[in-house]
């Protein structure tokens, strides 16, 4: 297959468009189509694991992390960096980062961990808006169900757990077809009236493109009237962080030694244990702490992140535990469900996890 067959899946789940503005994801280098000799999934593309990749016969490496974020001026070689850059050039091999856009779907890097920590009745904790957008357009009686149709199976219609949703409005068009037109009904220099239905549709902004081509084909009009409507609304499956319920309520002291076995850790950085039990739990992979707000404001009894900062542990303000498991352990199991859901579309295919732990920190 090609290098783009196996984008476009990981794209499906995680689309670009949902990662922050900082970030970097996508194809860093080789290109798209590629022939795939293999797939190596990985948390960190370094130069260990481009050589893992080589010797592996793979030339897809796929990261969580962008190996480049900013502009390179040079490469030379200088640094981990061009180092890796270097390597993935000379042997043929492409790196794409499924960073933030990961970080931001429900079923993402975030539920990874919900999973390792029995998470129920899971939420996005902070849900972006922006991501959404609405269809309108209006269509003669008779093919309204099949053009709605074609709309739900291009992507629309889909508000939380339901789907085929739209809003139907029947009333009366008028048009008059100048020089030259074959209008669907009436004719050319006459006005026709048509009994039509006012079809409305939510979607996901980044189909846009997808779904007015399968209306135009869909449509039996010659010139199709339609309004995209941008929203405002949160969507309920985009966003950062995560936050869920522990099945049954837990001490403090006791919801650490479960955080500890299930990411296997030698340590755990925390604020100061509140005597309370522990139930509701938010999280964030990686960096995290400006959701502490968030986990806050959601009623958390624990927040589990990594990076925070001295500073940022005071955020708890006595009413929450901040747990910070370290940025590597929140996300290690990120490279598993890259595995799975590549398998998942392509069963026979040598899609591999890196044997290289590629954690720069270490614990004395």
């Amino acid at each position: 297959m090609k290098i783009m067959e196996a984008i476009q899946v990981l794209e499906q789940t995680a689309p670009l468009s949902y990662q922050e503005g900082y970030d970097n994801a996508g194809l860093l280098t080789g290109n798209s189509n590629w022939n795939c000799t293999g797939i190596l999934c990985t948390l960190d593309a370094t130069e260990q694991v481009i050589m893992e990749a080589k010797e592996r016969g793979c030339n897809l490496v796929i990261a969580h992390h962008p190996i480049i974020f900013g502009g390179l001026k040079k490469i030379t070689g200088r640094n981990y960096v061009e180092k890796t850059i270097i390597s993935a050039i000379k042997h043929d091999i492409a790196i794409y980062a499924i960073h933030t856009n990961l970080d931001n779907v429900l079923h993402g890097v975030n539920d990874r961990m919900a999973d390792r920590l029995g998470l129920v009745s899971r939420q996005i904790l902070a849900p972006k808006s922006g991501q959404l957008m609405k269809l309108c357009s209006f269509v003669p009686l008779a093919q309204a169900d099949e053009v709605r149709t074609t709309l739900f199976e291009a992507g629309a219609g889909h508000i939380g757990r339901y789907s085929d949703c739209s809003f139907n409005v029947e009333g009366t068009g008028t048009f008059k077809g100048g020089a030259g037109t074959n209008p669907f009904a009436g004719k050319p220099g006459e006005l026709h009236r048509e009994k039509e239905v006012k079809l409305e549709v939510i979607f996901p902004a980044h189909l846009q493109s997808r779904l007015v081509a399968a209306l135009l084909k869909a449509h039996p009009y010659e010139e199709v009237a339609y309004d995209i409507i941008p929203l405002a609304n949160e969507h309920p499956e985009v966003g950062s962080g995560l936050i869920g319920e522990l099945p049954e309520p837990v001490t403090e002291e006791g919801f650490l030694h479960i955080l500890k076995n299930a990411f296997e850790l030698s340590v755990v950085r925390h604020t100061p244990l509140l005597g309370k039990r522990v139930q509701k739990v938010a999280l964030c992979g990686g960096a995290g702490s400006f959701l502490t707000g968030r986990a806050l404001a959601a009623g958390a009894d624990v927040y589990v992140t990594a990076d925070v900062k001295y500073h940022e542990f005071f955020d708890a303000n006595g009413r929450l535990v901040i747990a910070d498991i370290g940025h590597w352990e929140s996300e290690q199991y990120t490279s598993e469900l890259l595995v799975e859901l590549l398998q998942a579309k392509f069963p026979t295919f040598a899609v591999l996890k890196s044997a290289i732990n590629t954690n720069p920190v270490r614990y004395f």
